[in-house]
């Protein structure tokens, strides 16, 4: 996720509650070198056999700036390029409507149906790539449901990857 306490991160923030406009090149970037600050702490917890759970990581930032006029997919991949590759993707799928019905929708800068469904079809073009473990999960069903589902995909991702080396992304 974006952490918002560091420097970028606040100007991430800022730029997502629409205090701040920033150039769409220079927040894609920004948003990509945020991630990049965690690597270090990331890589270390790995090591330690920590399990790392991270909420959206690269795919959501690559699919976000790439919905937008004039940007494409690959242009939008090259910063994220070398971070490190996860076991498991998993994808939470909501139609926009009920994402629209859920609390809080509409507040930050993305959130508008029309540009949600441009990022959906930009989530499909990242989902066809075979290097990644893509799994879909259908967000509608119940918070227990879901979480029993979660559990048991996470719990089998982490028997068939504990002794294999941490990858790159997209290299």
């Amino acid at each position: 996720p974006t952490d918002r306490t560091t420097e970028i991160g606040q100007l991430i923030s800022s730029y997502l509650v629409k205090e701040k406009n920033l150039e769409d090149h220079t927040i894609h970037l920004l948003f990509s070198a945020n991630r990049w600050e965690h690597v270090p702490t990331m890589k270390e917890k790995l090591h330690q056999g920590i399990t790392v759970v991270v909420d959206r990581y690269a795919f959501s930032g690559v699919a976000f700036t790439s919905a937008k006029e004039n940007f494409c997919l690959d242009w939008c991949k090259q910063p994220d390029v070398g971070l490190p590759k996860p076991d498991l993707i998993l994808f939470l799928q909501l139609s926009p409507e009920e994402a629209a019905e859920r609390g809080n929708f509409g507040h930050e800068r993305y959130e508008t149906s029309s540009f949600q469904e441009k990022v959906l079809q930009s989530f499909y073009c990242l989902m066809e790539d075979k290097t990644l473990n893509w799994k879909t999960v259908d967000a509608s069903k119940s918070i227990e449901d879901l979480h029993r589902e979660i559990k048991s995909i996470a719990e089998e991702t982490m028997q068939e990857v504990q002794n294999k080396p941490l990858g790159e992304l997209w290299k």
